[in-house]
Parts: structure tokens; sequence; C-alpha cells
């Protein structure tokens, strides 16, 4: 065996032991959570959200329903993943529960928990992510995050896209967050 591949094979051994290793440290955070729990968890979310971003409160009054990823655990080290829990809400009502799944591979290494919220703005979105066997984010229904940049330019007139997402509660050591990609499917709770 050469020693250019013997140092491959102990590069991925390492990042296989430590992809384990971070995904045995984020998977308590990460467990199944009851109704309950993600119910309770969610209503603040959206409480903190629609109190500190006053776009985002525009927007909850005009959204046929909300889609509310409290807590999603993200962890990586060469390969790399993210779950979490969360529920559908239409008039204030909670009408199903989501997980929002995702992988990468490239150049990462950390551990970060953030939350994320998707404002769906007409029938024909919330139907998709009824009816979808999985609604990956970037696929199916136009969705927009909504960053300071975007939010100068949005006011409750000027909405025209299927969905507005919010990202927010970033902690951790790794960089950057994106939900593109993400896999929603329907969960039982």
């Amino acid at each position: 065996m050469t020693l250019l591949r013997r140092t491959f094979l102990a590069y991925t051994f390492a990042i296989a032991l430590g992809a384990i290793g971070l995904t045995a440290i984020a998977a308590p955070a990460a467990q199944a959570a009851s109704a309950a729990n993600i119910n309770k968890d969610a209503d603040q979310a959206l409480a903190t959200l629609t109190k500190n971003h006053e776009i985002a409160s525009a927007i909850a009054t005009k959204a046929r329903a909300v889609l509310i990823f409290p807590n999603i655990v993200k962890a990586g080290l060469g390969f790399g993943g993210s779950y979490g829990e969360g529920v559908l809400r239409e008039g204030g009502k909670s009408t199903g529960y989501y997980n929002s799944v995702s992988g990468s591979f490239g150049l990462q290494i950390g551990a970060q928990t953030y939350g994320y919220i998707v404002f769906l703005m007409n029938d024909s979105a919330v139907k998709f992510l009824r009816e979808s066997k999985g609604w990956e984010i970037g696929v199916g229904p136009t969705v927009v995050v909504v960053n300071e940049g975007v939010a100068k330019n949005l006011s409750s007139t000027t909405l025209q896209d299927d969905a507005y997402a919010f990202i927010f509660g970033q902690q951790g050591l790794m960089a950057g967050v994106s939900i593109e990609g993400s896999k929603v499917s329907r969960i039982e709770r």
C-alpha cells in the first residue's frame, strides 16, 4: 500500500470517527420531542421572532400557515448533518408535525444550534407541503430567506412569493447556516 493511499485511509477514518463523536455529542439535543414540547418551543420561538422583527410580524398576519422549527442541531467534521422537529400551524392551531433533515460534505468542522420559521403565504404552498413525500427547500414553492438586506425591501403590500423564511438563534462553533436543501417531512407525534 502506498504512502498516499495509507494517508488517505487514515484521514477518512479520522473524519468518520470525528463525525461519530460529534453526532454522539449532538444526539441528546436532537432526540424525538413530544408534541407538547414542540408546541411550547414553537410558541416561544414565534413570539420572540414576531416581537423582535417588525417585518416578521407583518408577514405572520398575512400567512396561510406557519412552519416552525424552534431547534435544529447541526454538526460536521468533513461530513455533516442537521436535524430538528417542528410544527405546522394554521389559524393558530397545530395541524401537523415535521422534521427537518440535511446532509453535507466538504470543509466543515463544529456544531451549532439554530431555528427557523417558514411563513407559507398561499394555499398552493400549504398544499405542496401536505402532499409532498418530503419538501426539499429550494425545490417547489419559492422560499425567500429574509435577512436584513431583504427585510429592508419588504412590506406587507409587496409580499408576492410563496414562502418567507427567517433563521434565528444561531449558537455554536460552526460558521454559516443555510436551510436550502433541507428536507422537510411529516412525522407522527
